[in-house]
Parts: structure tokens; C-alpha cells; sequence
């Protein structure tokens, strides 16, 4: 087993807090609030595989950069201005230069945690009284019960928990109308037009993806059910 594999509590629950405190704290502003296509685009490189350092470092390179120039007009308002950087350090990073070793490797929360997190999904889930939500809500109160027998395997827990996910998305589509996608579509457009020329056209349907996708569980008022915002859910 890989360090990286032995790790996998720790590389795959730090990854979104780690980013959103890196990020404040080289902006400068600890109070800065990321906006739905900076958490889009966090998701999109997770889901990617670009690993937690490549993202530091990105960030880093990307500050330096802006600050060595003679004119600092517009100060960085989003993630995404990053994305070229982050990309640049996660090819470098492919290439054999070495990450910063964790010594951690226990998950960042309590197996009562988890079960309250579990319950609150599906409680949520079960609220909306409609019967493909109920149906998931009702596989995860299973997952609840069985809590203890899953802290000690996570990882198939987030398998589990991501085809739910998978299957509340498809529910969730069948009751969008087209002028809901439009105006998705709209908004994200909007926040994407200064960042588009620095990702690639991958990163972008990625990012799209992602994006639309939370729009719509936004708008739906459904929970997200990765392990990986159980950090989030408690803010």
C-alpha cells in the first residue's frame, strides 16, 4: 500500500478546508468567502486527482506572480484565478517532485460525528416528501445504523454514499425545467468570463459540471452526502 493509499482519510477530508484557509490566508483577508464556482472548482480538482500540495503551491505561484507586478489594479477575487498554476505545479508535481509528508493518518472526526451527519442527511432528505428522495434518505439511515462498522472503512463508505449521490442527482434532473437550466447556465457563464482563457476546455467542462451540479442541489434543497463536506455541513 502507497502512503498516499495509507493516508486516505487524511489527503481526502483536509483537502477542501485546507484550500479554502490557504487561500484566505495568502489573499490576506480571513473573512473572504469563496464564491459557488471558487467550491466547484475545488470539487473539480479533487475529482480530478490534483493532489492538495500542486493546489498549495498553485496558490502560492499564482499570489507571487500577481504581486511582482509594477500595477496591482484589481486584486483576486476568485480561485480561479489560480487554475493555471495549479495546474502547472500538479505536472510538475506528476514529474517526480516530491509532496509535503503527513504524519497524520486518522479521519479528522468522531464516529458519533459521522452518525449525526448521516442522520441529518437523511432526515433532510426524507423532509421533502418526495418519493425518490425518501428513498435515498432511507438507504442512509441504513448507512447510520451501521455506523461503527463503517468508520473502520471509509473509503467504501464514500463509494457508497457517492452512488447515492449519483442517484439523487438523476432524481433532481427530472424535475428541472429548461428555464431553470438557462438561467444555471446564465449565472455561471457570468463568474466563468474572466477565468476562461486560463483552464483548459477539460477543466472547464469539469468545472461546468460541477458548478450546474450544485446549482441544481441548491435549488432542489438537498444535502451533499460525500463524507467530504461533512466539515462544511457543521459550519
Amino acid at each position: 500500500m502507497s502512503v498516499e493509499e495509507h493516508n486516505w482519510p487524511v489527503n481526502y477530508f483536509n483537502y477542501f478546508t485546507e484550500i479554502e484557509e490557504h487561500f484566505q490566508k495568502t489573499r490576506g483577508t480571513a473573512l473572504f468567502l469563496m464564491s459557488p464556482l471558487d467550491w466547484a472548482l475545488v470539487e473539480s480538482w479533487k475529482n480530478a486527482g490534483v493532489p492538495l500540495e500542486a493546489v498549495m503551491r498553485g496558490i502560492d505561484a499564482a499570489f507571487e506572480k500577481w504581486r511582482s507586478r509594477k500595477s496591482r489594479i484589481q486584486a483576486i477575487n476568485s480561485l480561479a484565478y489560480c487554475t493555471q498554476a495549479v495546474l502547472a505545479e500538479a505536472q510538475a508535481m506528476a514529474g517526480g517532485t516530491p509532496a509535503r509528508p503527513s504524519n497524520q493518518a486518522s479521519a479528522p472526526f468522531s464516529v458519533d460525528e459521522l452518525r449525526a451527519y448521516l442522520g441529518v442527511n437523511s432526515e433532510q432528505l426524507k423532509q421533502l416528501a418526495t418519493p425518490a428522495y425518501d428513498e435515498i434518505g432511507t438507504a442512509i439511515a441504513r448507512l447510520e445504523s451501521e455506523a461503527d462498522l463503517y468508520f473502520q472503512n471509509l473509503e467504501e463508505l464514500e463509494q457508497r454514499l457517492a452512488a447515492l449521490e449519483d442517484k439523487m442527482l438523476a432524481a433532481a434532473r427530472t424535475r428541472q425545467t429548461e428555464e431553470d437550466l438557462f438561467n444555471a447556465r446564465r449565472n455561471l457563464d457570468a463568474q466563468l468570463r474572466p477565468y476562461r482563457g486560463k483552464m483548459t476546455a477539460e477543466q472547464l467542462s469539469m468545472l461546468e459540471k460541477q458548478y450546474l451540479e450544485r446549482a441544481l442541489l441548491e435549488r432542489e434543497r438537498l444535502p451533499r452526502l460525500s463524507l467530504f463536506y461533512m466539515d462544511a455541513a457543521a459550519r
